[in-house]
């Protein structure tokens, strides 16, 4: 080596060998500081499901310093609610907003909130899902595979049709009504009259097109952001069924975090569902008359006339959850 080259090394290599040790510890440190979890939900990101994944992914981006990111898969795009809560419970989904339609037949108690005519209105089923009656009823997610956080909201159910408007129980009878696959809702269509036709929501829009079913009922949230206006004729406003939703995570990543990350978690599923339920608030008062600019014929119904025709089915919804807890739900004020 050349002499006059010796010092001009013996200056750089200190340098060099603490650069390459700073790059060295910052690149591992660079790869693993961000983590994304897949957030799953059927609706689009412009719906109510959309603003509370918003709301989630905001709260959580913001709370762990760009450490968390979601990615929303919107529109079903990791299939039906049904598979999306076996993903969440073998861990290939890391969260959902989900329809208590389909949580139902896996956690079969916290379906009391889906009983029809049960809820009054947004203000009374908002205080039961905040108070200790929801409370316990999140903690029942835990004992089947899934972490409920916090609940959300869809609104008050109402029906649609292509055949005629209905205003009374007598003209609902003999529609092909899709519905999910909720056993309280069906019992009380077929009370009705109407005849329910369970089918995963993916498959409704092309079912009413085809004509292979009369009609739908969701919240006007869902009707909406669904654009149902678009292949449905008749809006009836029953409000026959509240309709909840809830903001789960599969316990693959839940059990992995910090008891700080728990709460961070916790915190955006409660800004979630509180987007939800700004997002329906909303709804309920520019809806209707949105649908009707679109082209919907609106029908206000007789609600005590549909609140007797579903009586019988409340034999079987007090053997199911209990006389008591369905009192107790009523007496929330």
């Amino acid at each position: 080596m050349h002499t006059t080259l010796r010092p001009l090394l013996r200056w750089l290599a200190p340098a060099l060998i603490g650069t390459a040790a700073a790059a060295a510890s910052v690149l591992p440190s660079a790869a693993l500081a961000q983590t994304t979890y897949k957030m799953a939900y059927a609706l689009s990101q412009q719906s109510h499901y959309g603003a509370a994944g918003n709301a989630f992914a905001k709260t959580l981006e913001e709370g762990s310093s760009g450490k968390y990111k979601i990615q929303q898969f919107a529109n079903s795009a990791l299939g039906g609610e049904r598979e999306v809560i076996e993903g969440l419970q073998l861990g290939t989904i890391d969260m959902a907003v989900l329809s208590t339609g389909a949580t139902m037949n896996f956690v079969p108690a916290a379906a009391v909130f889906d009983v029809p005519f049960l809820l009054r209105d947004l203000e009374h089923a908002r205080k039961v899902l905040d108070g200790p009656i929801g409370q316990e009823m999140l903690a029942e997610f835990n004992k089947r595979g899934l972490v409920a956080l916090a609940w959300g909201e869809q609104g008050f159910r109402h029906l649609t049709n292509n055949v005629r408007a209905v205003a009374s129980p007598a003209d609902a009878k003999g529609l092909k009504i899709r519905t999910t696959e909720n056993q309280l809702h069906i019992a009380a269509f077929r009370a009705i009259g109407i005849l329910p036709t369970p089918m995963a929501w993916p498959e409704v829009s092309t079912a009413l097109q085809q004509g292979t079913i009369d009609g739908q009922e969701n919240p006007l949230s869902v009707i909406t952001s669904a654009k149902l206006s678009q292949v449905q004729k008749h809006l009836s406003l029953t409000g026959h069924v509240y309709a909840p939703a809830v903001i789960i995570v599969s316990p693959s990543v839940y059990e992995k975090l910090s008891d700080a990350d728990k709460a961070l978690f916790k915190k955006a599923a409660e800004n979630a569902g509180q987007a939800m339920r700004d997002f329906v608030s909303n709804i309920e008062k520019s809806g209707v008359q949105q649908l009707k600019d679109e082209g919907m014929q609106i029908t206000e119904v007789d609600r005590s006339a549909f609140e007797k025709a579903v009586e019988p089915a409340y034999k079987d919804y007090n053997k199911r959850f209990g006389a008591d807890l369905l009192q107790r739900i009523r007496d929330t004020k």
